[in-house]
């Protein structure tokens, strides 16, 4: 075993002596080790319950014959994040994440690990970490969040408390509508409760073999998530005994097939960076560009929250992530004969898997779309592509042309949004809020539900080289590449030059002739960076675009 490099031999006393300081015994020190990495913490309600799953966690390595042996991890909740500086922070520590994970685990010779992740970056953190150090894991989430609901009866979530703020300036819901969301909302522990990107990575790990079922949907205050807790920390000690370790999990094919899963189901946006990132780590590679074949030829099955009015809980209640896959067999858009942390192939894991609700999960044969949830759009404003949650785009903002409202910052766009300055058919343009322009490509929920909430999300488009929440909706054009602070077109766009967008067609056009654009380019002059001291210059220093997943190049 790993762990022998600490507990065997002579030479080993001294690291004995520090293991027993930590109150082990010698029958515990000859079982396998098992890394339990813990992300909770009293600031994320996505983590706040995560001590509970750890020790279910731990008590599921105990009856199955291992050690468990607790270290964290951290986690940042973006709606907390959200609209402040502190959004800068949020996708750099998916890096930090994975880097002191590996850390963690190399000095500790653990023999097996169990994640227990919740939030946006900390999935895909921890799932970069696994792949690079490829040791026996299995992934344990906290669970979705319940939905709230109003005084009224109606149900509701995040996504409809950052529209309400929009709808308080432009003067359609007053303060105490306000509150009303503010106090319903968010109603329990637990990831957000739609297709955001906490809950898509989640759904994600079991698309790709990571985690057991049930692990993207069953809600974080259900008992059924303290059996799962269990369940994996038994089964771990299944992997370890089979040596079954991520990379013999997370192939190209199991990328594919998350791929798939993630356009029936409508994802997060965010995941066209995870994915990529998660696979090189794996030594995989994903081009961006063959998002929109696999778009083409997946339905899009699933319009959770923000694209419909349903709520992980009923994902859950209809069969979750394996009813959509089972419905994804019937026309052999899945690789079936892959390894899974079960033990299992996906063709095994899906016998008996029956879709209980065709309302929640339309059946392959009637779709909500013939092509899946996101689309990659390229052209002379982002030749390297931007990305795009069609399946959450009002019909009529499918193709749309408009004239370039240009903002340098966030906040400029926002104090316009509220002052009522942005009018039907505009396009907003924010730009250095890339991965080295801002640094950290901070999400822009704020000023998409600004758009929603003020009534113009069916009339105006909203362009960036930062990224967005999973809660956003309507035509939100994130991850522009190259991005501003790279020399990229979208740095070029002046106030009132028109821009054409056609996601059908996947194509976004600037209407600048060729020769305009080269004049611009030659007076352009990079702007000082934001930020020059501390880990946010580092990281500006290293990452790569959006297309390539955002990852730290050496």
């Amino acid at each position: 075993m790993r762990s022998d490099q600490i507990t065997k031999g002579v030479e080993r006393a001294p690291n004995r002596s520090l293991l027993y300081a930590l109150g082990y015994t010698e029958e515990e020190l000859s079982r396998p080790l098992v890394g339990v990495v813990s992300s909770w913490n009293e600031i994320v309600p996505g983590h706040m319950d995560l001590d509970k799953i750890v020790e279910a966690v731990k008590d599921g390595i105990r009856a199955a014959g291992g050690t468990p042996v607790t270290f964290p991890a951290i986690a940042v909740c973006d709606g907390i994040a959200m609209g402040h500086v502190g959004m800068k922070y949020s996708l750099v520590t998916r890096d930090l994440i994975a880097d002191s994970t590996e850390a963690m685990v190399t000095a500790h010779q653990f023999d097996g690990l169990v994640m227990v992740p919740n939030c946006d970056k900390n999935v895909p953190g921890l799932l970069m970490a696994a792949a690079r150090l490829n040791i026996p894991t299995i992934f344990c989430s906290g669970g979705p969040m319940l939905a709230g609901k109003l005084n009224d009866g109606r149900r509701t979530c995040l996504s409809h408390m950052f529209e309400a703020v929009g709808a308080y300036h432009a003067g359609t819901l007053d303060e105490a509508g306000v509150r009303e969301y503010e106090e319903n909302a968010c109603p329990s522990c637990g990831s957000c409760s739609g297709m955001y990107t906490a809950n898509s990575m989640n759904c994600l790990t079991e698309a790709i073999g990571m985690a057991l079922p049930g692990n993207g949907t069953i809600p974080a205050p259900l008992s059924a998530r303290r059996r799962l807790a269990k369940h994996a920390g038994m089964q771990i000690m299944e992997l370890i005994k089979r040596d079954i370790r991520p990379r013999d999990i997370m192939t190209p094919a199991a990328f594919h097939n998350a791929e798939t899963v993630d356009m029936a189901l409508g994802c997060s946006t965010n995941t066209m960076l995870h994915l990529p990132a998660i696979a090189h780590e794996a030594g995989v590679t994903i081009d961006l560009d063959k998002a929109n074949a696999i778009s083409a030829q997946t339905p899009n099955l699933c319009h959770l929250a923000p694209a419909g009015d349903t709520f992980m809980e009923d994902l859950e209640r209809a069969g979750g992530v394996y009813a959509v896959m089972k419905e994804l067999t019937k026309k052999d858009l899945l690789d079936t004969s892959l390894i899974t942390c079960t033990g299992k192939t996906v063709a095994e894991n899906l016998e008996g898997v029956v879709n209980r609700d065709h309302e929640i999960i339309r059946p392959i044969e009637n779709p909500y779309s013939q092509s899946g949830g996101i689309a990659v759009l390229k052209g002379n404003l982002a030749q390297d592509g931007c990305v795009v949650k069609q399946s959450a785009v009002a019909p009529e903002m499918m193709v749309h042309r408009g004239p370039a409202r240009v903002y340098n910052a966030e906040e400029e766009a926002i104090a316009d949004i509220y002052a009522k300055k942005i009018h039907p058919g505009d396009v907003v343009v924010i730009r250095y809020e890339g991965p080295k322009g801002g640094p950290g490509m901070r999400e822009m929920l704020n000023p998409t539900s600004a758009i929603c909430g003020m009534g113009l999300g069916e009339s105006v488009a909203l362009i960036t080289d930062g990224r967005f929440s999973g809660a956003t909706r309507g035509a939100s054009i994130g991850h522009v590449s190259p991005e501003a602070a790279a020399g990229g077109t979208i740095g070029l766009v002046e106030e009132g030059d028109m821009i054409s967008i056609d996601i059908p067609n996947c194509s976004i056009q600037l209407e600048v002739s060729d020769e305009e654009l080269a004049k611009r380019k030659a007076a352009w002059v990079c702007p000082e960076p934001k930020v020059k001291t501390g880990y946010l210059a580092r990281y500006a220093k290293m990452v790569t675009s959006a297309d390539k997943g955002a990852i730290l190049d050496f």
